[in-house]
């Protein structure tokens, strides 16, 4: 008896939530309303960082992370790049901060206004070919 009971109550449970809804329709909660602080998001349709030809050629792979800062419209402060965490090859170092001075962005929003911020940014080196070398 207590197992036909244990397998009933989710179907009543079930029964109970959906009562006073329309048939099939699930309402998600309303996630447009008001959003919160976002980060600056890179728009480029391609990303404007080069890769090293010798790392390229060696099948090498590596992630540097940058430090950016962005004014109130996206655009990236000159002089404002900094290496976060470096990928442990100078090659990779030097074309994320060279292509960083390319990146295009919208600004950062703090209650749904724009705002300047400083942001980390991954860029991540992929070589096509799997098995490549990652530090």
């Amino acid at each position: 008896m207590k197992f036909r009971l244990l397998l009933a109550l989710p179907a009543f449970l079930l029964l109970a939530a959906c009562s006073g809804r329309e048939a099939g329709i699930v309402r998600l909660p309303d996630q447009t309303a008001r959003r919160g602080d976002d980060p600056p998001v890179a728009v480029n349709a391609e990303s404007p960082v080069e890769y090293p030809a010798t790392l390229y050629a060696r099948g090498i792979e590596g992630k540097v992370v940058l430090r950016l800062f962005v004014d109130v419209g996206g655009k990236l402060v000159p002089d404002s790049t900094r290496i976060a965490e470096s990928s442990g090859y100078p090659a990779f170092d030097s074309a994320a901060v060279a292509g960083a001075r390319l990146m295009q962005f919208a600004p950062a929003l703090k209650n749904g206004v724009p705002a300047a911020a400083a942001f980390l940014q991954p860029v991540h080196f992929r070589h096509p070919e799997a098995g490549g070398v990652t530090p």
